[in-house]
């Protein structure tokens, strides 16, 4: 369906901005009835973020936790798909404007519009950071850590200098937050189970991992009973902790920290892995510009009751780019909140000059991380545990929040390898840098197509040198 046809069409027109949870299943709310949906994404398939960890230290691949959009949404016939980057928005005309691969500028019509465009990376005011520390957004992202994790113990191998050998092997891990304690304990495990005997120069199991936070204890939403579990289990495992830590220089060979004290240390590092902020994509900062929305520290939208930007009731934000209630950014508040957009936009289809759905409610179903193969903690309401049941729980959890059966059961068989066996097959990688050369989405010298400038990068309103917000 082109934009002309959605021009044309009769039916109430909605657009979704993002694949992620959030625009899934705004999607799949509004299944039936005599409305048109359009979900624009830059990648076209729907991931689940949480287990990119595990692609990034062998375990998973990365088809296990994506799903191709067209595929999960097939049996949507109302839905059409459409690979693009939504740039702007113009509320008096009710349309987005996107680029499409190659930088041709598009235009979106809609009579409502739900944005889960998510978030992105924050390195709060130090970008040239990424070169050195990258985080884990995307599948790109992933494959970079892994070819890094892995790389660094060939290197290792063949290093002549003791202290280079060192080097290659100590692994930094910047934010202590789900996302930095399961990489730092899977590279743990990595080095002290699946490496340890298929070396011959270097002892795998020397490897040191450095966990650095600006604040007291990891993974402190859990709880201090759970936190302290967390803690006494990572250093089990050997991880060191630095916390009160504030990262204050990255470049190819380490990492400078500084505590609280103002004293600044060094550490020699081959790989340094960046788990410590999130912050709104540019989209947000157009959308704010066009809609005099307010945005939050991190860029995000604030929204109210019903999700809806303040005098904009036809524009909702949903998932990870809405501020509400200090919500936090995880993947059961994104599909809570995008079923309620999609049911309440149609709702307001079916029901004109109707009464109006109530507001939104968050029901917190729980969360867990993962520590070590039979360790996890999950929290879940007044419920509180850790050890082999937080594991399974954690299991349950994320086999359940999979897309699709292949997935979960493609997940099931690896993890049985995988734990049972100490094996690791998704191993892969080159020792080439993939880079991405040019944006796809903007237009190329001699296309003579109008191209977009996206809006300027969002800045956080925290200090650069402030702690790090964990993921």
């Amino acid at each position: 369906m082109s934009a002309d046809d959605l021009s044309r069409s009769t039916a109430h027109r909605v657009v979704i901005v993002g694949g992620g949870f959030a625009g899934l299943f705004a999607a799949r709310a509004l299944r039936r009835g005599d409305i048109s949906v359009t979900l624009v994404d830059s990648a076209q398939h729907h991931l689940f973020q949480p287990l990119l960890y595990q692609v990034a230290t062998g375990i998973l691949s990365e088809g296990q936790i994506a799903a191709p959009l067209r595929d999960v949404l097939k049996r949507h016939t109302n839905v059409e798909c459409v690979l693009a980057e939504v740039v702007d928005v113009n509320p008096a005309g009710r349309e987005v404007v996107a680029l499409r691969p190659g930088g041709e500028r598009m235009t979106l019509p809609y009579d409502d519009l739900i944005i889960a465009a998510g978030v992105q990376q924050s390195y709060y005011g130090h970008d040239e950071f990424a070169q050195w520390a990258p985080g884990m957004k995307t599948i790109a992202d992933a494959l970079d850590i892994r070819r890094r994790v892995f790389g660094a113990f060939e290197l290792a191998e063949t290093a002549s200098d003791p202290d280079e050998q060192r080097r290659w092997l100590t692994f930094a891990v910047v934010g202590a937050g789900p996302t930095g304690v399961e990489l730092a304990g899977q590279i743990r495990e990595l080095a002290t189970r699946t490496l340890r005997s298929e070396f011959r120069r270097i002892r795998p199991e020397d490897a040191r991992v450095l966990l650095f936070d600006g604040g007291t204890a990891p993974l402190p939403s859990f709880g201090r009973s759970l936190s302290g579990k967390a803690a006494e289990a990572l250093q089990e495992m050997g991880v060191e902790l630095h916390f009160g830590s504030i990262v204050s220089n990255v470049d190819a060979r380490g990492i400078d920290v500084r505590d609280k004290a103002g004293t600044t240390a060094r550490y020699e590092a081959g790989t340094v892995i960046w788990a410590a902020g999130v912050e709104a994509p540019p989209l947000a900062t157009a959308l704010a510009a066009a809609t005099d929305a307010q945005q939050d520290r991190a860029g995000r939208i604030q929204v109210g009751p019903d999700l809806t930007i303040p005098g904009h009731p036809d524009i909702s934000v949903v998932g990870d780019m809405m501020s509400r209630d200090e919500l936090p950014g995880v993947a059961e508040v994104a599909m809570q909140a995008g079923l309620y957009a999609g049911r309440r936009v149609k709702h307001k289809v079916e029901n004109p000059g109707g009464r109006e759905v109530g507001p939104f409610r968050y029901h917190d179903l729980g969360s867990a991380a993962y520590l070590s193969r039979g360790n996890a903690i999950v929290s879940a309401g007044p419920l509180r545990f850790a050890g082999l049941p937080g594991w399974l729980a954690w299991l349950f959890i994320h086999l359940a929040f999979l897309t699709g059966y292949r997935n979960r059961l493609s997940a099931v068989i690896t993890w049985a390898s995988s734990f049972i066996r100490d094996q690791r097959h998704e191993r892969t990688y080159t020792t080439q840098q993939i880079d991405q050369l040019r944006d796809v989405y903007q237009a190329q010298p001699g296309q003579g197509r109008p191209a977009v400038e996206p809006a300027p990068r969002h800045t956080p309103a925290s200090t650069p040198d402030g702690p790090a917000r964990s993921q």
